[in-house]
């Protein structure tokens, strides 16, 4: 670290930058190429420098790319999320919630290892918790209609062991993507949030019995009353990392379905 001439703070050489965040010169100097992180300075030595403001920019570039991000789209939300610390308070809140569900997971799988070394039996509805389609059945009939439920009961029990399996991974995908982009500080009505609303709709129109699967349902209101519900309900907003999540969801679909329902 040295002083910069001209300036009142310090700054930072690319290898003492590229060494306290854990990446490369090389991957600066690309971030630097595309546009992404512009060196405060360049020394006449041609070596590059930087500030404060710099690191703060890089900090969000890897949040952002632990969440899953490429680099045009981390280039998308900073077009878009201007204010660094605003941002970073979102970014934050994402975190404490991820903290608090990976501490659930790891208690959960605490707890198992406990019970087999112990030789204890195994406690279901403590391994699989959330895994149980028929938690809602009374309230699905009250909303939509004995038959409804009947239709998706009869389509989930159909499925193999492996089939199911992959419609829960390829919901939990969906849902870890759209926590991804809550926290990333993209606008609801760009077009990757809008991707993932797409992929919403798709995927509940893949399940019978919803009024969005069948013939000449109401497909844009059921979207609009589940957008709602997620944001209105506790357990639905839980699977998009707490209200603030559940408010990113919400916005996304009903940009969607007044654009494309």
């Amino acid at each position: 670290m040295e002083a910069t001439d001209g300036k009142a703070g310090p700054d930072w050489s690319i290898q003492d930058v590229a060494r306290l965040a854990g990446t490369t010169s090389r991957t600066l100097r690309h971030y630097d190429e595309i546009g992404l992180l512009k060196p405060s300075r360049v020394g006449s030595n041609g070596y590059r420098y930087y500030d404060g403001a710099a690191l703060l920019q890089l900090q969000r570039i890897l949040l952002l790319r632990e969440l899953g991000l490429g680099l045009p789209a981390i280039a998308g939300v900073f077009r878009q999320q201007t204010d660094a610390v605003q941002a970073l308070g979102r970014h934050l809140e994402w975190l404490a919630q991820e903290q608090e569900r990976l501490t659930r997971q790891m208690a959960s799988v605490r707890q198992t290892i406990e019970t087999v070394k112990g030789g204890g039996d195994m406690v279901a509805e403590k391994m699989f918790d959330g895994f149980d389609h028929t938690q809602y059945k009374d309230e699905v009939e009250e909303r939509w209609g004995k038959d409804s439920y009947a239709k998706s009961d009869a389509w989930w029990r159909g499925m193999g062991a492996i089939e199911q399996r992959e419609w829960k991974l390829r919901a939990a995908k969906l849902g870890s993507d759209w926590i991804a982009a809550a926290g990333s500080g993209l606008s609801p009505a760009g077009p990757e949030a809008q991707d993932l609303a797409r992929r919403h709709v798709e995927w509940l129109t893949s399940i019978p019995g919803t009024p969005a699967a069948e013939d000449g349902g109401d497909i844009k209101g059921y979207v609009l009353g589940l957008a709602e519900m997620y944001v209105a309900d506790a357990r639905f907003a839980a699977n998009y990392g707490g209200e603030p999540g559940a408010r990113f969801v919400r916005d996304a679909l009903l940009a969607y379905a007044e654009e494309h329902l």
